[in-house]
């Protein structure tokens, strides 16, 4: 029989920890058959759980920690001071083999940090990043990076295509993602110097590098695979919600007179869906980490939790980390082949 994944929850992360956090994780325990460890201050969990009636028949438990890393504050110093916080405690758990993976909706940076000090780096990767599909309209594209990495160098924008490659490969089960790299232009030679220069590493990867591809591509989804800095990639992700959102209270006060409440709200949803695809998956795993940790937005509630869950659960199914360090190492490989002899 097989073992059931564990999915170790930050409790207190979020703008709605513990009340949205234990209400997520018993949605995600009893609908997605994980076992749950509620990594937070125990007499606030608990007293949550109360709340849940079934919570007995669950595999919850709960896992005591003292304090919480905020938004507000830098997240390496932070960890320095805050061992025993929630998030620290929860990436504990998967680095030493108590759990499988972990989720957290609070602070981005300390989720990062906890990763990166416990998890370690893999090879061939500087920083770690974050990415994911930001445009509902392409469900199945996925960009990288969302805000981690505002400066990079060709060589991590690579390590990014790699990583979404595999993301698409596993979870979507595309084949041979098509993979571009967000610029000015569709053309050759189009972009800055860092665009060139990248450009030129991807050609020699054996990716599916198409090319570049520009803002006005990535709603169509005629690539799996976009590549940029977190400078950029966190303005179109921050353009995109704000659209959504706008628009949809624009559609909704302009047609008021001319539609039903329930149609209204209906309308509403759906571009909300399409605008922001990451309600359904909840959180997006920390890309480069040697370990499974997932983020979510702050304002999470208890589907996006739920949902989060359920994608940790998937990216242990496909053997996700794994799946990295051997697309990272060969690529590397052929790199080094494909380099031109200087001698």
């Amino acid at each position: 029989m097989n073992k059931k994944i564990t999915i170790a929850l930050d409790a207190m992360g979020g703008d709605y920890g513990p009340e949205q956090t234990v209400a997520g994780a018993v949605e995600a325990a009893r609908n997605h058959g994980v076992a749950i460890q509620l990594v937070g201050d125990k007499d606030a969990v608990n007293e949550v759980l109360l709340d849940h009636k079934d919570v007995k028949s669950l595999d919850i438990t709960v896992i005591p920690s003292v304090d919480v890393i905020y938004e507000n504050e830098q997240p390496a110093k932070a960890l320095r001071q805050k061992q025993q916080a929630s998030i620290v405690v929860a990436t504990k758990l998967v680095a030493a083999g108590q759990s499988d993976a972990c989720v957290s909706m609070g602070s981005t940076g300390a989720s990062m940090a906890a990763a990166a000090v416990i998890f370690g780096l893999m090879e061939g990767i500087t920083r770690p990043a974050l990415g994911g599909p930001i445009i509902g309209l392409a469900p199945q594209t996925i960009i990288i990076d969302v805000g981690t990495n505002v400066d990079c160098k060709p060589i991590q924008l690579l390590s990014f295509a790699i990583i979404g490659e595999v993301f698409a490969n596993r979870f979507w089960n595309i084949n041979e993602p098509k993979i571009g790299i967000l610029s000015v232009g569709s053309e050759i030679g189009k972009g800055n110097k860092q665009v060139k220069e990248t450009s030129e590493l991807l050609s020699s990867s054996g990716l599916n590098f198409v090319g570049n591809v520009e803002g006005s591509d990535l709603p169509t989804g005629s690539v799996n695979v976009v590549v940029c800095d977190g400078f950029v990639g966190n303005i179109v992700m921050k353009l995109t919600e704000g659209l959504g959102s706008e628009i949809s209270k624009y559609l909704t006060e302009s047609m008021k007179e001319t539609i039903d409440s329930d149609m209204a709200a209906a309308l509403s949803r759906k571009i909300f869906k399409v605008t922001n695809p990451a309600a359904a998956y909840g959180a997006g795993p920390l890309l480069g980490v040697n370990g499974i940790s997932l983020v979510g937005h702050g304002r999470s509630k208890q589907n996006e939790i739920a949902g989060a869950i359920a994608t940790a659960k998937r990216a242990v199914e496909v053997d996700f980390i794994n799946q990295i360090q051997k697309r990272l190492s060969k690529t590397l490989s052929t790199l080094t082949e494909n380099k031109p002899d200087e001698r």
